[in-house]
């Protein structure tokens, strides 16, 4: 099979493209042909050797996948040869990525895709919108009625918070540049707060005058000084991103109000979390409500391009969707 893989650590142009042998599923896999499989900045993370994981090189980058049941492992039940499937956590804890025309996936990380959404549509939406779920639901108990403030509202991971924080009965407050504001808007955000000009705080809080009972930070700004002072009591700050940060946590706020402050990665997500997040997803995608603003359809054979647009920052919200065909 075609794959884009690596042999050691390194930066986008040490991704290789070439032929490796067809995984066999082993006990409880499933072996999928890949219809369409994509980039996101933790696959970058992974292959610079940023992120800690269990790797066997040559190692197949990339998460997530959409593509067809070819054949079932031992023990595999629940699934039929055929079936369109997808999954969003390979590439990482020992299990080799999805960039390849065929993978081996352990039964309880693959889920069915609705009928009628496009290949391209779910591929570039799995990763995001199962972040924006667990983020917001399982480390920042979501609630209907609550205050619920976006960090970067209009990104990937942003919109789909806002998405489920909206279906969820939430009131969301996004935080976005100006010309994104119908986008958010759109996607069911309440109020909309430019991200530029000075004052961001207490723009948010006049916003928001009976606090912020859950703050999530998907653009990895991680401005502790001017969350903590929004929250209202036992409200909570949700960190997903920008690895490299080092805010300044104000203590004396935070114990006195009961506030809490929580990192979460997508990668480290155990299955049963994944699964309940799944079908979260599933719902939305049924649903017409998960839409990337635009895709890119390229060949899998320039996966090492796109980690480069991705780390330069050439993107722009778009996403790329890589083709096996």
């Amino acid at each position: 099979m075609r794959a884009a893989y690596i042999d050691e650590f390194g930066p986008a142009h040490s991704i290789r493209f070439g032929v490796l042998p067809d995984p066999r599923p082993g006990a409880h896999e499933v072996l999928v042909d890949v219809e369409m499989t994509t980039a996101n900045h933790v696959d970058t993370f992974i292959r610079a050797g940023a992120v800690r994981t269990a790797v066997q090189f040559p190692f197949v980058v990339g998460r997530d996948l959409v593509g067809r049941v070819a054949a079932l492992g031992p023990g595999v039940t629940g699934f039929e040869v055929g079936d369109r499937v997808w999954c969003n956590s390979l590439g990482h804890g020992g299990r080799q990525g999805a960039a390849a025309e065929r993978a081996a996936v352990p039964a309880e990380r693959l889920y069915r895709l609705p009928d009628g959404v496009a290949p391209e549509t779910a591929v570039t939406q799995l990763h995001p919108a199962a972040t924006a779920y667990l983020g917001l639901v399982t480390h920042g108990g979501l609630r209907a009625g609550t205050t619920v403030v976006v960090i970067g509202a209009a990104g990937n991971v942003g919109s789909a918070m806002v998405t489920i924080a909206a279906r969820a009965g939430a009131r969301v407050v996004a935080v976005a540049h100006e010309r994104d504001a119908p986008h958010c808007r759109a996607l069911g955000a309440d109020t909309v707060v430019d991200r530029r000009g000075a004052g961001l705080g207490t723009r948010l809080a006049r916003a928001c005058p009976d606090g912020v009972d859950l703050y999530a930070d998907a653009a990895g700004v991680n401005d502790l000084a001017t969350a903590v002072d929004l929250l209202a009591w036992r409200g909570r700050i949700v960190l997903l991103a920008g690895l490299r940060t080092t805010p300044v946590l104000p203590a004396g706020p935070l114990y006195v109000w009961d506030r809490s402050v929580v990192g979460f990665a997508i990668t480290g997500a155990p299955a049963a979390e994944l699964a309940e997040a799944a079908r979260c997803v599933n719902d939305l995608l049924a649903e017409g409500r998960l839409r990337p603003r635009e895709v890119r359809v390229l060949p899998l054979g320039a996966t090492a391009e796109v980690h480069r647009m991705l780390e330069a920052n050439e993107l722009h919200g778009r996403r790329v969707a890589l083709a096996t065909a």
